[in-house]
């Protein structure tokens, strides 16, 4: 049931090197283990004498991959009697939290109960969700629904009530149907595990119109101790986040501080699941929660502490990861859509324009038809409100299919339209714009827009 990242299926079909870069200071190179096809060792290389050399390996897994964290998913009866609505998360042990959340002015009760949790209580310890119905726009019924959760999750746990973080994803202004709620809540900790499956039972029932279950792993070495890293998200429409993601939940079971936690929790967010876009709209319930419970027994991660960017690059992996998952399975999409602006004189003048690049709905709709319309990048980037000189950007698309250079200081090159067609056909396909102003980059996700997502929005309900 996991799918691997495309980059991965390359390494692994190909048996070569490919390079990307997990931060603007590290590079790694991922090296194919014939041993295990499943697992994928990461090497990064220091870029100073001052860098510490770390090592990371890709594994099967989500949020069950960590020690002592278990999961479960089941049909409670809330969409249908057939597709799973509900899903659990337990840690044996009490854990650190981290939270982002959506910049909606209209924001769903879940989000409300679970800021409060995330600042004011001194550990959580699990995790309920359900799909189908989003809880915002329900009043104080609503926030009424998430301490009723919260009681029967504690009751059903032994856990207190200020340990269980909610969240909710659906239709926006139905209220939840407590009696299907509460009874799968009664169910869900006798499925609970630690089994991939039972992960990828929690990712399933977290799905609304995803088409793919999408979780990551990753484990590192801190301090002589095996740390893991593995999350599971949902999102494919409604995806615009600002300073939020859709609904994502990451576990660890590195020890570290709380504050360290949400330092770089909040810093990645904005390098990742900011930096992707569906269809333009922020959603209501955007959430991710991280929880850590340092069954690792490594010293534990402070903001000073040398370990600190090992644990950072880690965690970026995997939001980074999960991001392109939702982008790239975005309601009706054919294809994930990645933007690089290089050569900008900031990095929020990078991000901008790459923003602004991908969530064009010509651009996007070019990239559906397989059209390398340039003119729609230059604009899009033109109405970003980012300064730039025109006259002076290069633009390239690349995919499997290979590289090709479409305009050079803001005016078309003598390219072949139907190399350009071969490339834009593949999946992923890749924009490239250098703006030759400095020496930063960003990096935006989004797919492209077809016919079928009007199809799924104009009857959602239904």
């Amino acid at each position: 049931g996991i799918k691997m990242p495309t980059e991965f299926e390359e390494a692994l079909n190909q048996s070569f090197f490919k390079r990307l870069f997990v931060s603007e200071r590290k590079q790694i190179a991922m090296i194919a283990d014939e041993k295990s096809p499943t697992r994928i060792s990461h090497r990064s290389f220091a870029t100073s004498r001052s860098e510490m050399r770390i090592s990371m390996e890709i594994i099967k897994g989500g949020v069950t991959a960590a020690k002592g964290f278990c999961a479960a998913g089941l049909n409670a009866g809330i969409k249908n009697n057939e597709k799973k609505d509900m899903a659990m998360v337990y840690s044996e042990k009490p854990c650190v939290t981290a939270g982002t959340f959506t910049t909606n002015k209209v924001f769903a009760a879940p989000v409300k109960w679970d800021k409060d949790i995330v600042a004011n209580s001194p550990f959580a310890q699990a995790v309920v969700v359900n799909s189908g119905v989003a809880n915002a726009c329900t009043g104080k019924e609503g926030d009424d629904a998430c301490a009723a959760e919260a009681k029967a999750v504690s009751e059903a746990l032994q856990v207190p009530e200020s340990a269980v973080l909610v969240a909710s994803t659906g239709v926006i202004g139905a209220q939840l149907p407590m009696d299907k709620i509460c009874a799968g809540i009664k169910e869900l900790p006798k499925k609970l595990g630690s089994s991939l499956e039972h992960g990828t039972l929690a990712a399933e029932a977290i799905m609304t119109t995803d088409t793919v279950d999408k979780q990551v792993a990753v484990q590192i070495e801190v301090g002589g101790k095996t740390v893991t890293v593995g999350g599971m998200c949902k999102g494919a429409g409604m995806i615009h986040p600002n300073m939020a993601t859709m609904l994502c939940f990451v576990t660890t079971d590195a020890c570290i501080k709380k504050d360290a936690l949400q330092k770089m929790t909040k810093a990645i967010v904005s390098d990742t699941f900011n930096m992707i876009s569906v269809d333009g709209d922020t959603s209501t319930n955007d959430t991710v929660l991280v929880l850590a419970n340092g069954m690792a027994e490594n010293d534990i991660i402070t903001e000073d502490s040398k370990d600190y960017q090992t644990f950072y690059d880690a965690l970026f992996y995997v939001l980074r990861e999960l991001s392109k998952k939702i982008a790239g399975d975005g309601e009706g999409c054919t294809c994930l859509f990645e933007v690089q602006v290089k050569n900008a004189s900031t990095k929020e003048q990078a991000k901008v324009l790459a923003k602004s690049i991908v969530t064009s709905s010509l651009t996007k709709a070019a990239i559906f038809g397989h059209d390398a319309n340039w003119g729609r990048i230059l604009c899009a980037m033109g109405y970003s409100g980012a300064q730039f000189d025109p006259e002076k950007v290069d633009l390239f698309f690349e995919s499997k299919a290979g590289k090709i250079q479409i305009i050079e200081n803001g005016t078309a090159v003598d390219y072949s339209e139907e190399k350009a067609t071969e490339i834009l056909s593949k999946n992923p396909v890749i924009a490239i714009a250098d703006v030759k102003m400095g020496n930063e980059e960003a990096t935006a996700w989004g797919c492209d827009l077809t016919f079928d997502y009007v199809k799924i929005n104009a009857d959602y309900r239904s």
